[in-house]
């Protein structure tokens, strides 16, 4: 039997980066883009690259535009990463595994390095696989703390723990990540938003932009653990951005959220460094009249548009800069 497993693209709404700073956030799963795991009982445990990721280049110049658009790291550390997190904590826990080994198979659609979560959705899938193929039971909230981990502690990579919830509950939620409540059980609260009360979303991303999250957001986290008071202020607002906007969700006032994410991104920008190709990004959705916010770290935005006219302007404008706009598909 083979099993299958898919985790989403996802776009933080509001609140997004207070997620690793004991913040709140509102994020919505992209359906459009997924990561894929197949998995089956074999001799020998085995790990199928995806064809985008085998080490096969035309010429020297092919190899250089990849590393470049891609960086030097593909997804079979990520899948290896899950690997050893899930075996190290069935052993925590006295979970006996059953004696078998599998292949696993991956590809992903996710665009690279524009913060639309792929890393993390390749994680969150294998995750998946392996509960199911183990046949092994985790509560559902603790779930994402387990899939961070194997980012964090395996591989070094500085993020929150927003991509995974989403990734694990889908559709749109509302995470409290509260100090108190993460350092006593070890995740936040959820709590889902009904996706029909969200307001006319679109998501932009840049076609040719590369970054590494993991380096953008260590800039924060150096400021936060010196205890820089204005970034510290920052976040707070950030994350009281999302509190404001899941009440405005959840009273119908979704017109409110057009501020509330505009003002997410210029917080944002106040403490933290952002490129010219980024800012390009978000000043040219804005001069078409949507609001505009990075969708993660950079490279993508999400925001809201008023109607298709506005919809039709954004195309245009976007695909002048090299940036594709899309309707994301969130149920």
């Amino acid at each position: 039997m083979i099993i299958e497993e898919r985790a989403y693209a996802r776009a933080g709404l509001l609140g997004n980066p207070s997620d690793g700073y004991f913040g709140k956030t509102i994020s919505v799963i992209v359906r459009n883009f997924g990561a894929h795991i197949q998995l089956w009982e074999s001799p020998s445990l085995c790990i199928q690259a995806a064809v985008s990721e085998a080490p096969r280049y035309r010429n020297l110049n092919e190899l250089l535009e990849q590393t470049t658009a891609l960086g030097y790291y593909g997804g079979e550390r990520l899948i290896k990463a899950a690997i050893v997190t899930f075996a190290e904590y069935c052993r925590e826990e006295d979970i006996a595994l059953e004696n078998k080994n599998f292949t696993l198979q991956f590809h992903s659609s996710i665009p690279r390095q524009v913060g639309l979560a792929g890393s993390s959705a390749i994680v969150t899938a294998t995750m998946k696989a392996l509960l199911r193929f183990f046949n092994v039971r985790i509560p559902k909230a603790f779930l994402p703390t387990l899939i961070l981990r194997a980012e964090t502690e395996q591989l070094g990579i500085n993020a929150g723990l927003q991509d995974r919830v989403i990734q694990v509950y889908e559709g749109c939620v509302y995470m409290d990540f509260n100090r108190e409540q993460m350092e006593k059980i070890q995740h936040g609260i959820y709590h889902k938003i009904d996706v029909s009360k969200l307001p006319k979303l679109y998501i932009a991303y840049k076609t040719r932009l590369s970054k590494v999250s993991g380096k953008v957001l260590n800039v924060i986290r150096l400021k936060y653990e010196q205890k820089d008071p204005t970034v510290l202020a920052v976040l707070d607002e950030i994350a009281g951005l999302a509190e404001a906007g899941r009440t405005a969700l959840e009273s119908g006032r979704t017109e409110e959220l057009f501020e509330l994410m505009n003002r997410n991104f210029d917080l944002r920008r106040s403490i933290m460094p952002i490129n010219a190709s980024n800012l390009e990004l978000v000043e040219t959705a804005r001069s078409c009249g949507a609001a505009a916010k990075f969708a993660g770290s950079g490279g993508a935005i999400i925001g809201m548009y008023k109607d298709d006219a506005m919809l039709n302007r954004l195309i245009l404008a976007l695909k002048r800069i090299d940036t594709r706009v899309i309707k994301p598909f969130i149920l």
